[in-house]
This record gives structure tokens, sequence and C-alpha cells, in this order.
């Protein structure tokens, strides 16, 4: 298994590079989190890699971090996720993005990744959501996403906070109409939703 590469930037043509180490240049594919952090061709460069072996190739991941590499290899292991599948959700968002994801039971974010339709995004969602912790830890003061998706989040937190259990409250902001709604917005409608 060749668990990291450090050489020379030969080339890069999205998703492939090419890197070399002492004469021999490797083939490796990257999802765009690290793709579009690469330096300027010529330049030294270390990744982590996965090696995945099939019957008709031989194929090199390459990531900037150990935890996108640890995502990928967990993502793998979920039923019908595959390696093209995987760097489709590395590149659509951040581990800790993913996480969220998974928390919040958010099939619609999910869904929008180029091959990850609503039937995928739940199985990602039940089968990720035990090995959570392990792959994407909680970033200390990350960012929580912009617009929409952040209200929702932060409506969320306070909902749960108030002693309602996750599942129950994405049930109840899955029947809102939260399009441009602040968050103060969502746990009214929530609220009255509950009493109902």
């Amino acid at each position: 298994m060749i668990g990291s590469l450090r050489g020379r930037l030969l080339s890069k043509q999205a998703p492939r590079i090419v890197i070399e180490c002492n004469g021999v240049g490797y083939e490796v594919e990257t999802p765009m989190s690290t793709f579009l952090d690469l330096p300027a061709a010529g330049t030294e460069l270390f990744l982590h890699t996965h090696l995945v072996v099939r019957e008709d190739a031989q194929i090199l991941y390459g990531f900037a971090s150990d935890d996108e590499r640890l995502l990928f290899r967990t993502l793998l292991k979920v039923n019908r996720v595959g390696a093209k599948m995987a760097l489709g959700v590395l590149s659509a968002m951040t581990a800790s993005d993913f996480r969220r994801c998974v928390e919040y039971e958010d099939t619609t974010t999910l869904s929008k990744i180029p091959g990850v339709g609503k039937k995928t995004a739940e199985r990602l969602i039940v089968e990720m959501r035990d090995r959570i912790d392990k792959v994407a830890p909680l970033a200390a003061g990350a960012a929580p996403p912009v617009g929409e998706a952040s209200a929702r989040s932060e409506a969320f937190d306070a909902l749960v906070s108030l002693g309602y259990k996750p599942n129950e409250v994405t049930k109840l902001i899955a029947k809102l109409d939260t399009d441009k709604a602040s968050a103060e917005d969502i746990i009214r409608q929530a609220l009255k939703q509950a009493a109902h």
C-alpha cells in the first residue's frame, strides 16, 4: 500500500495530477478540496494517499490532509458508495460540513452532490451516523454554513437545546418553508407546528 507521496508536482489537470518521486511519475486523482490548494507545477508536494486496486485498474488517490483520507476511506465502506462518489463528496464539502449534514439529516444538501440521489443521501446519513465522530471531529469554533443552511442549523440547535429530540426537530423543520427565513422565524414556526 502506498501511504503517502513526496515529490515534485509535474502537472495538474483536474482532478488528476502527476507527482515525480525519484524519477517515477505517479498519476494521482484528488478531490477538488485538495486540487484547488495545490502549488504551482514544479513545486515540491506532500500528499496522503490511498490505493484502490480493481480488476481493470490500480488508482492512486491523494489528499492534502489525513482527515480527508480518513473520511474517503470510511465513505468507501458505505453500501454502494465507490471511489468516484466519495471523491464527489469531498469535492463538494469539507469534512465538518459533511458531519453537519449527517447530524442534521440534511438529505437536501447531500442530494446536490453529483451522483448522489435522495436514497443515497439517506443511506449515507444512516451508515455514517455512528462513524462520523471518528472521521470528522467537530472543529472548535467552526464557522456555521452561510445563508439558509446557517439559519436552519441555528434553529435546529436551539430546538434541541429546548429538549426536542434531533429526529423530531428534523421532521418539524422539513415541513416548514425555510427559504430566506431567519433562525427566529424557523424556531417560531417549528414551535407552532409542534403545538398542533
